[in-house]
Formats: C-alpha cells, sequence, structure tokens
C-alpha cells in the first residue's frame, strides 16, 4: 500500500491507535529505534522531535507488534488497516528487489 507522508496520514494512524485503545505519547528520551511500547499499559511513546515522516513510520513498524482487535474498530478502519497489514514491509521489499536484482545478474 502506498500512502503519501501528510499530517493526515499522520491523524488517521493516531486515530487508528485509539480505536486499539492505545494512547500515543510524544516525548523527548532516547530511542534507539524512535519509539518505546509500554504494552501493559497499553502506550506507544514516540520521539517528539521526528518529522511527521519518521512519525508515520514509527506507527508504522509499531502496528505488527501489537494486538488489535479488527471489531473494535470502525468499518474505515478496520478496512484502512488491513490494507496497511496486507502491505509489504520495508525490510521485505527490499529484500525482494534484492532477490529480483540476483535474478536479472
Amino acid at each position: 500500500m502506498s500512502f503519501k507522508y501528510t499530517p493526515n496520514t499522520l491523524k488517521k494512524l493516531e486515530q487508528l491507535f485509539e480505536e486499539a485503545r492505545y494512547i500515543i505519547r510524544y516525548e523527548k528520551g532516547t530511542f534507539n529505534s524512535g519509539y518505546c511500547i509500554l504494552e501493559d499499559r497499553r502506550v506507544a511513546v514516540i520521539n517528539k522531535f521526528l518529522s511527521v515522516e519518521g512519525r508515520i513510520n514509527a506507527l508504522i513498524e509499531i502496528l505488527p507488534t501489537i494486538d488489535i482487535n479488527e471489531d473494535e474498530l470502525s468499518g474505515e478502519m478496520q478496512k484502512w488497516y488491513k490494507q496497511l497489514k496486507s502491505a509489504p514491509s520495508k525490510e521485505e521489499a527490499s529484500t525482494e528487489e534484492g532477490t529480483a536484482q540476483s535474478e536479472t545478474e
């Protein structure tokens, strides 16, 4: 799935987390990956110094690691969440590109 890295996309991701009963906090700290997840409290802490693109990427990286009950999501969010889940991650995409390059060589 491709989407634009805009503040609107960030708001949509934040809404998805809110409907999944997760709290997103933007804080400063020493995050190796740009975020930290407090699973027992259902809180995702994102580095507040990240750009919009960085925040979106951090939230997308978090999605596969948390439990989201799709039944709790609104219809629009369920559809968007399924599209996000079905999209290959950056690592998978780069692996596929590497495989395609080796096959052509």
